[in-house]
């Protein structure tokens, strides 16, 4: 995982807990280290990855079909592969996030 990503994450992390302290009834204290980025952009920033990845593999399938010489079967393949990698990767987070709204609209209050 790369430098941003984990600072992303960590940003998110922080945002959390400040939501949970908010939700127990603490005061709101600003959420230090983030820097602006927030679990919409984030997440947005995700799909657009895997669109942008599905998208690339596409065009490189298309390409190799009509039979360019610039683009070989096995880059073909991997950018498939990777792009494939990308969308079952984003259908379990949100299977996850599916499944920890549900605990939360379960939770007694």
């Amino acid at each position: 995982m790369s430098i941003n990503g984990i600072s992303s994450v960590d940003s998110l992390l922080a945002q959390m807990r400040a939501a949970v302290a908010v939700a127990q009834g603490q005061p709101a204290a600003p959420v230090a280290g983030t820097s602006g980025a927030d679990f919409a952009n984030v997440l947005k920033n995700s799909l657009d990855g895997v669109n942008r990845a599905q998208r690339e593999a596409g065009s490189m399938q298309e390409a190799f079909v009509l039979g360019d010489d610039k683009v070989s079967l096995s880059d073909t393949m991997i950018a498939m592969q990777k792009a494939n990698i990308s969308f079952q990767t984003a259908v379990q987070v949100r299977n996850k996030m599916v499944a920890a709204y549900n605990d939360i609209m379960n939770m007694q209050v």
